[in-house]
């Protein structure tokens, strides 16, 4: 099921939102794109990935270098260079090389003496948005989430998006005519931007946040809605649900949650898919060919820690583009 809301008309608030700017919006105008940077090439394509969200979103960018003491540094650590001095060359020479690849892109730092989840979480709390790195595999296997990204995920209060090694401008637009320059890649329509949608439990940060992505990219909004159909009897019905029967109702709720949102964001393209079937294999294939896939994560501790979810930790772990994590209640 397809629906394309086009126009360029007033914008609504949609419903259970102030017609006063939303926080999405104050956040925009406000908080930076920040980015947790140690000189591997997935932190590298991480930054490079949040200094390109931050000229779309028009705020200034953020890297972050957290960096401990030890007796024995790490093999990267020149051994005529203090762990400090190293720390605050790395930073240089980032927020350089991208001063140069995005004038007029305002490019702060931050070099901290603190544990990594510690310094990412403080940073994700001034934030719009916290972007990471995570090693990408080949085939089936997809990201390799280390425990810090792990961890700041399950806890930070902002969206995080997890970038992989080698992912740049290209791997964000649609493929591109031969014989175009790399300049002109940019000017490329970008990839969808897909969302996974619960209508049991639908939340506003989740579903603005992934309107808000399509519409600053100039892209369509994928949203995926999948359900597991009951055994025979459906729990409060005296007769069984058809297979057609259950799908309509599930393809109604979808569209019953996104309508306010297609009033709100009305220049944005939306396609509705609802399929019988697992949710987090369903976005995974989703997310093939993808500019990103935009996942929830319920803020809730359990015994174990803060909880990431089946969803998120399978989507975080098998997805074939960048993926955001919205936190939410």
């Amino acid at each position: 099921m397809r629906r394309d809301a086009t126009g360029s008309g007033d914008r609504r608030p949609a419903r259970g939102l102030s017609a006063e700017r939303t926080t999405l919006e104050v956040r925009i105008m406000i908080r930076p794109v920040a980015a947790g940077i140690d000189g591997s090439p997935e932190s590298l394509a991480a930054a490079h990935w949040a200094a390109r969200e931050a000229v779309r979103r028009g705020t200034a960018l953020l890297l972050v270098h957290a960096w401990h003491w030890h007796p024995r540094p790490a093999p990267s650590v020149p051994a005529d260079v203090s762990q400090r001095a190293w720390a605050e060359d790395l930073l240089t020479g980032v927020s350089d090389g991208l001063r140069a690849a995005h004038p007029g892109l305002r490019v702060l730092d931050r070099s901290v003496e603190d544990a990594p989840v510690t310094a990412l979480l403080a940073v994700a709390d001034e934030a719009a948005l916290l972007v990471l790195g995570s090693r990408g595999l080949s085939g089936v296997t997809g990201y390799l989430l280390g425990s810090i990204s792990q961890r700041v995920v399950s806890r930070s209060p902002v969206p995080v998006v997890l970038v992989r090694a080698g992912v740049g401008t290209c791997d964000e637009h649609f493929a591109a005519p031969d014989g175009i320059s790399p300049d002109e890649v940019p000017q490329v329509p970008y990839r969808d931007v897909v969302l996974g949608l619960d209508t049991d439990r639908p939340c506003d940060e989740l579903i603005e946040f992934a309107f808000d992505a399509a519409r600053l990219r100039g892209a369509a909004l994928r949203v995926l809605h999948a359900f597991s159909a009951p055994p025979s009897f459906a729990a409060d019905r005296l007769v069984p649900v058809s297979g057609p029967e259950l799908l309509a109702e599930h393809e109604n709720a979808v569209v019953a949650t996104l309508r306010p949102w297609c009033e709100k964001f009305s220049g944005v393209p939306v396609a509705e898919t609802v399929v019988d079937g697992r949710a987090a294999g369903e976005l995974v294939r989703a997310s093939a060919g993808a500019a990103l896939i935009v996942v929830g994560r319920r803020q809730r501790e359990t015994r174990f820690g803060a909880y990431l979810g089946p969803v998120a930790h399978a989507v975080l772990h098998h997805a074939d583009c960048s993926v955001a994590v919205v936190p939410h209640a």
